[in-house]
């Protein structure tokens, strides 16, 4: 194999420079993005959920994960700077990813009730649909947080109406019944769909 060389005196160059201040910056948007985005709907609604005497989707995550392990959220940027004229929905209004519970992997998919009423958009059904994939193709566990509203309505028109929308969760957990991989639904708030 070659040696790929480079010299510590290409990194004093301007180039380096400049490449290096942009990385930082595009690094602290990134964690300003994420700052905003993990408060789901915001303090506000933080705040109405707990008046209720309920947890966000991600304390309740928290206490469902073993103590001093950590959560692999994938998908945190769904839905960021989509449906602008419905408020752009932080994380697609649906926390995704995977955590160890009783010193298992699984997969876990929970509604945020703070954003839009943990309503459905056509990329919370995608990043649903991608939880259920990874379940499935890794054979782990998978877990719902339950806390929707169902379909967002005024887009209802883009959840239904193809193969890989809506009516595939269903399938999937068709799939994963016959495969034998555990699932789990804990229903909490009015959940008034489906």
């Amino acid at each position: 194999m070659d040696k790929i060389g480079t010299s510590v005196e290409s990194w004093n160059n301007d180039n380096y420079q400049t490449n290096c201040e942009d990385f930082l910056k595009y690094i602290s948007i990134y964690k300003e993005e994420h700052k905003i985005i993990r408060l789901g709907g915001g303090t506000i609604a933080i705040e109405k959920q707990h008046n209720k005497k309920r947890l966000t989707a991600r304390e309740r995550i928290d206490h469902l994960l073993d103590s001093g392990t950590q959560f692999f959220e994938m998908g945190i940027y769904a839905a960021w700077g989509m449906y602008e004229e419905y408020g752009s929905p932080p994380a697609s209004g649906a926390i995704t990813g995977i955590g160890i519970i009783e010193g298992h992997e699984c997969v876990i998919v929970a509604n945020d009730a703070t954003v839009k009423a943990g309503a459905y958009f056509e990329v919370t059904l995608k990043k649903t649909l991608r939880a259920q994939q990874i379940a499935l193709e890794n054979n782990l566990p998978i877990i719902y947080l339950v806390d929707s509203a169902g379909v967002f309505l005024p887009m209802q028109d883009q959840v239904f109406p193809d193969e890989g929308h809506f009516g595939r969760i269903f399938y999937n957990n068709a799939r994963l019944s016959a495969l034998g991989i555990p699932q789990i639904a804990a229903v909490m708030g009015p959940c008034v769909a489906g």
